[in-house]
């Protein structure tokens, strides 16, 4: 019977959202819902597994990960893309690497609930609220506002449609920007430094690869307004978090909306959960029941395919 095991479940959902007993005498399921303190924790815990279910970048998959795991066959993920997985590692140990579908607007819709959660102190007043206070804040208007974004891809160009709705104006940089697609989208191209400078908003919506880790610092953070918000729904090493939270002490910008962080979970003690400028959430971009249950279904087909011998999504 063939061990399977299903990692970083932190909500112990996954049951959820399929039927694990109909699989019993054919795998051996264990669900693990923490994290591992560390990769040797990690070696211990799943050295007897053949299979690994996996949320796309929690657990890391690296090299000496996979060259430990002598039994390892498949490793299958949420998402089709998933950065924590050593690729070249796992073709040179003719691992089968395979995904799921994913849909995208959940991470667009989360957006705006941190943009506007900014823009009207919702966290302040919530928690006002509660100990008994009436209006302690004054929020701004979006509308005439600028939103900068940084990628306008297929999350970026959600917002992009969004704010326009909110009769916002957009304009959008990276490196790849395709200009086509902000003609379509009456979106203005513009430099990395003249959308940091003139952006109310700016939000964050480029793959994180080397080109783009650490692309907001201390310089970036200088050129922006003192009134403007951040906003990150996309990678947390996409901006140095040490920047971060000295640009939201210092009140260098107003403040940022975070869902995503360099080390996730965020450690408890952090100092970015201590700020009052920094409405935080829990990496929740692509946690929705929608997606939950379309990535562990998938899984499970994936899972069967590969026992078959005809594995499909391969990554």
């Amino acid at each position: 019977m063939i061990k399977v095991a299903i990692l970083d479940d932190y909500q112990n959902v996954s049951q959820e959202f399929v039927d694990l007993k109909k699989l019993e005498g054919k795998y051996e399921i264990k669900v693990f819902t923490e994290p591992f303190k560390n990769e040797e924790e990690t070696i211990e815990n799943l050295k007897s597994y053949e299979a690994l279910l996996i949320m796309r970048e929690r657990t890391l998959i690296t090299k000496n990960l996979i060259k430990n795991l002598k039994k390892l066959k498949f490793i299958i993920t949420s998402g089709m893309r998933n950065k924590a997985i050593d690729l070249e590692a796992a073709k040179e140990k003719k691992i089968i690497v395979s995904g799921t579908e994913i849909n995208s607007n959940p991470t667009a819709e989360l957006t705006w609930a941190l943009i506007l959660g900014l823009a009207r102190n919702v966290k302040l007043e919530i928690d006002n609220m509660f100990q008994g206070y009436w209006q302690t804040t004054i929020g701004i208007e979006l509308k005439g506002k600028i939103l900068g974004l940084i990628g306008l891809g297929k999350v970026g160009s959600q917002v992009a449609k969004i704010a326009k709705a909110f009769g916002m104006q957009v304009v959008a940089w990276s490196e790849n920007l395709d200009l086509n697609q902000c003609k379509k989208l009456d979106v203005l191209p513009v430099s990395k430094e003249d959308l940091l400078k003139t952006s109310d908003f700016v939000s964050i919506h480029v793959v994180l690869s080397d080109r783009y880790r650490e692309l907001i610092k201390l310089k970036e953070f200088d050129m922006m307004k003192k009134t403007s918000f951040l906003i990150n729904t996309s990678r947390g090493p996409i901006i140095n978090e040490d920047d971060l939270i000295i640009a939201l002490s210092t009140n260098v910008i107003a403040g940022a909306g975070i869902d995503v962080y360099e080390k996730e979970p965020l450690p408890s003690d952090h100092k970015l959960r201590f700020l009052p400028n920094a409405l935080l959430l829990p990496h929740l971009g692509y946690v929705t029941a929608e997606n939950y249950s379309i990535f562990y279904t998938q899984m499970l087909e994936n899972l069967e395919a590969c026992m078959s011998g005809k594995p499909i999504r391969l990554i």
